[in-house]
């Protein structure tokens, strides 16, 4: 006998049994009536709560959801190194003011080119002028005493030797020479420099290259105290990109390179701009620092790019990518199978027996519409590509391929066509 039968029984034994109390006329003891204590309900609620509930039908569990999964395999892939840096000109010349002078002319046009030696500024040049003609006018006169005392010590010197003057006066003659070919030196350094303060007041372009903008105006006192900022030329063709490499990329990248028998200035880099678009030309590199440094852990690189259009300014962030050759058994997921958590990536792996397992992934750089996977995947395994939302860890899934699908899908089509073709009525 089963537990719910022996508690029926007992209940119905307890309600069937007439309780007797003594008759109140002294007549023998009669059933006035069968009492329900509160025990006895609750014993009898337990007991129809327990049979509803066994006879309830346990609620069929809900399918496994079905995602799309891809199978993890091996493959050559580009092998490259990728850098972020910023663009800058192999020559940037500031031209200043090399003399206190106003402003008198701007003579080039901004942000245009300019060829070494074209007049910029025209600086005013009176006051040196006046000074160079100074400077002329006490070289002259240091010529003429000069003169004087050559002709003095010509004169002195045979009289000198007939004993009829003082041999302390040919000395003094002699020595006045020397103090004369002095002062004409002095003199002559004077008027080179006039000269080149005259000259600098005609500021030209040093290098060619493209002028920026004008940093002061017409009838602007410059050069006073230290040499004033007028403008900046940049060479611009060709142009620099300049990056510090971290000492584990560098690794990486050399280990590559090696593989490819590469050397490093036959590397080809291609130039990623800000806004995806690549730079036309292919550059090369062309320094790396010999050491690391300390403070960054990073070494300093720098490619150099052709830029006959002028389109790469000095300034710009790009990015580098560095073409080292093919990389054997790389692993490369579609973009949308990896999922990113609080700045870590991550997949979603099919174990043997269908349960989803959360794997966190080393994503490289993106090749078209695939990443690369540097470390945590192995070939052989199985992923989500699809259906990421529906899947949390250690839930069992039904995995189906894009392949599987589709063809349920026509299946499924098929089979609703077939319906529906069946449920169309004949034409009498």
């Amino acid at each position: 006998m089963t537990f719910h039968t022996r508690l029926h029984a007992a209940l119905a034994s307890k309600l069937m049994k007439p309780k007797l109390q003594p008759d109140p006329f002294g007549q023998r003891p009669s059933v006035l009536r069968r009492r329900m204590t509160p025990s006895l309900l609750a014993l009898l609620a337990a007991g129809l709560t327990i049979t509803a509930t066994s006879c309830k039908k346990a609620a069929p569990a809900a399918p496994p959801p079905t995602v799309v999964v891809m199978d993890v395999a091996a493959t050559n892939a580009p092998a490259s190194a990728e850098f972020i840096g910023q663009l800058d000109s192999p020559q940037n010349v500031e031209v200043r003011a090399r003399v206190e002078a106003f402003v008198d002319k701007i003579i080039f046009t901004e942000g245009t080119e300019v060829k070494e030696g074209d007049p910029l500024f025209k600086l005013d040049d009176k006051p040196l002028q006046e000074k160079l003609a100074a400077a002329n006018g006490s070289l002259a006169e240091a010529r003429a005493a000069l003169n004087k005392y050559e002709k003095d010590v010509a004169r002195l010197t045979p009289l000198a030797e007939k004993k009829a003057v003082p041999q302390q006066d040919l000395d003094n003659a002699i020595a006045y020479v020397d103090v004369g070919k002095a002062a004409v030196l002095s003199a002559e350094a004077n008027v080179q420099s006039a000269v080149l303060d005259v000259g600098y007041c005609d500021v030209r372009a040093p290098i060619s290259g493209m002028i920026g903008a004008k940093m002061v105006q017409m009838g602007e006192l410059v050069g006073k105290g230290s040499p004033t900022l007028l403008a900046t030329i940049s060479q611009l063709d060709p142009i620099w990109f300049y990056c510090n490499v971290s000492e584990v990329d560098y690794l990486r990248a050399e280990a590559d390179r090696l593989r490819s028998g590469k050397h490093i200035e036959d590397v080809p880099i291609t130039l990623i701009l800000s806004d995806g678009s690549a730079h036309p030309e292919k550059g090369n590199v062309i320094f790396v620092d010999r050491a690391v440094d300390p403070k960054t852990g990073t070494l300093r690189m720098r490619a150099a790019f052709a830029n006959p259009q002028r389109l790469l300014r000095p300034g710009m962030f790009a990015r580098a990518i560095a073409d080292l050759g093919v990389r054997p058994d790389s692993i490369l997921v579609p973009e949308r199978a990896v999922a990113e958590l609080q700045g870590k990536n991550f997949v979603w792996v099919i174990s043997p027996d269908n349960k989803a397992v959360q794997r966190p992934v080393a994503v490289g750089r993106q090749i078209g519409e695939k990443l690369l996977i540097t470390e945590g995947l192995k070939p052989g395994e199985r992923i989500v590509v699809e259906g990421l939302q529906k899947v949390r860890d250690g839930l069992t899934v039904k995995p189906m391929t894009a392949e599987e699908i589709k063809a349920a899908e026509l299946v499924a089509k098929a089979a609703e066509d077939a319906k529906a073709a069946g449920a169309k009525p004949t034409k009498e």
